[in-house]
């Protein structure tokens, strides 16, 4: 039940759109609100509340509405408020509901035309690289770090601004129907997968539900706007635009000449630098390039943006300290990822010893450890100095190995001062987010 509220001050107009929105949407449920009503921004996080917000209280941030309030709230928005006399704050029966619902009213006031980009690796790099070329003709945004689930799609559709022309928008998500419903919410003119890997499996069971649940976005955009990485053997049967290296696909990469400042090659015989080292990356630059054409981005503002890009931190990051060159790929993993990343570092040109520092991925389902021997099995493959492993499915996959190259570690302190006692090497840090490698730079 929505409970009426009065005697809103006007605030900064900075969402005049947005607040037409809100009006009309309130409106429409019989809510009366003030015509004077502005708001001034949208914030989920009591503590970034400022004179002027709306806050929308989210699962325990029911328990902050005082503190918004307190930090300048303008109104707020709740489904379990501990009081029901303050008239600034509206009632309704699911936060995450209305959360979404004024993000697709919102979304379908404003004259832009969104991106969406799901798969099972490389979202956040090929949304920055998106991001980065598109932003060099057309005035645009992307999904905030890693807003990309049910409340973070729709959270970052409420930061969009009517001047605004493309929104770049990464979805993930981990069961089906979910990718469905983010794309009700964002109504995407063009869309881009990746791959289908093994993430999120311990709630998907198999690739094949991967599959139908990355897939879920093709219903809402055209085939003629549709990019896949046509080597994926799931995606490559799709009627959609395909890049990949393999003859056949739209859009072929060749000639790749991996450097340490990145990657040189060719797509459909036309020449481009990506700063990311990796063939995936490779890919996830080549899908940038394609949405460019698609969107009428001359060539040359192609090329030069793309020697400009501005990744999201721990995606094959490199950073120098204490004389240690560290990989940090951190950010998360699946066996997919991590062995893209092993290849990618064996391949990078360097005159140091190279070592690995591997983690748990998680969420794995059943097969966990069998996965984890897997990638195990794949780091012997290379020319690798050490193998370092952290977490226990790591630790009980290297038993089933029991090869000497791989040590163990029971906390990442130890890696630490195991790697400072080396000299000239470079490191790569892969794991899931949960086991937080990176604090081994600390």
């Amino acid at each position: 039940m929505v409970k009426c509220i009065v005697n809103i001050k006007k605030g900064d107009v900075k969402l005049k759109k947005f607040t037409e929105v809100l009006i009309n949407y309130f409106q429409k449920l019989k809510v009366a609100l003030p015509e004077d009503l502005f708001i001034k921004n949208i914030q989920m996080d009591s503590k970034k509340v400022e004179k002027g917000s709306l806050f929308i209280a989210i699962n325990n941030g029911n328990n902050y509405i005082e503190e918004a309030f307190e930090r300048g709230a303008e109104i707020v928005v709740a489904d379990r408020a501990q009081t029901s006399n303050n008239p600034r704050i509206i009632e309704v029966r699911d936060s995450v509901k209305f959360l979404q619902d004024i993000a697709k009213v919102y979304r379908e006031s404003l004259n832009i035309k969104v991106v969406a980009i799901t798969g099972s690796e490389g979202k956040t790099t090929t949304k920055d690289l998106v991001f980065g070329v598109v932003s060099s003709k057309y005035r645009a945004k992307k999904t905030l770090g890693n807003y990309n689930n049910q409340i973070g799609l729709p959270f970052s559709i409420l930061q969009l601004q009517e001047e605004d022309e493309v929104a770049v928008l990464e979805m993930g998500m981990s069961s089906l129907g979910e990718i469905d419903i983010l794309s009700q919410i964002a109504q995407p003119d063009y869309a881009i997968i990746t791959n289908i890997g093994d993430s999120h499996l311990e709630f998907l069971k198999n690739r094949d539900n991967v599959f139908k649940a990355k897939t879920e976005v093709l219903k809402y955009v055209d085939k003629s706007r549709v990019l896949v990485y046509g080597d994926d053997p799931y995606l490559k049967n799709l009627e959609a635009i395909k890049v990949g290296f393999k003859m056949g696909n739209d859009y072929v990469v060749t000639d790749e000449i991996e450097k340490y400042e990145g990657v040189y090659f060719k797509l459909n015989g036309e020449e481009y630098f990506t700063p990311l080292n990796g063939l995936y990356n490779v890919i996830n630059s080549s899908f940038a390039i394609v949405l460019g054409k698609l969107l009428n981005i001359p060539h040359s503002d192609i090329k030069k943006s793309l020697n400009h890009i501005k990744i999201t931190s721990m995606r094959f990051e490199k950073i120098e300290k204490d004389g240690i060159l560290f990989i940090n790929d951190a950010y998360n993993a699946s066996p997919v990822s991590m062995e893209m990343a092993l290849k990618a570092f064996s391949s990078l040109p360097l005159e140091r010893k190279k070592i690995v520092v591997l983690g748990d991925a998680l969420e794995l389902g059943e097969k966990e450890i069998e996965y984890h021997r897997d990638i195990l099995i794949e780091s012997l493959k290379h020319n690798f100095d050490k193998i370092f492993i952290y977490g226990e499915r790591m630790k009980k996959a290297s038993e089933i190995i029991n090869d000497s190259r791989i040590t163990y570690f029971t906390e990442k302190s130890a890696i630490k001062d195991g790697l400072n006692k080396m000299e000239n090497i470079a490191v790569l840090l892969k794991g899931s987010r949960g086991m937080k490698l990176e604090e081994i730079i600390m």
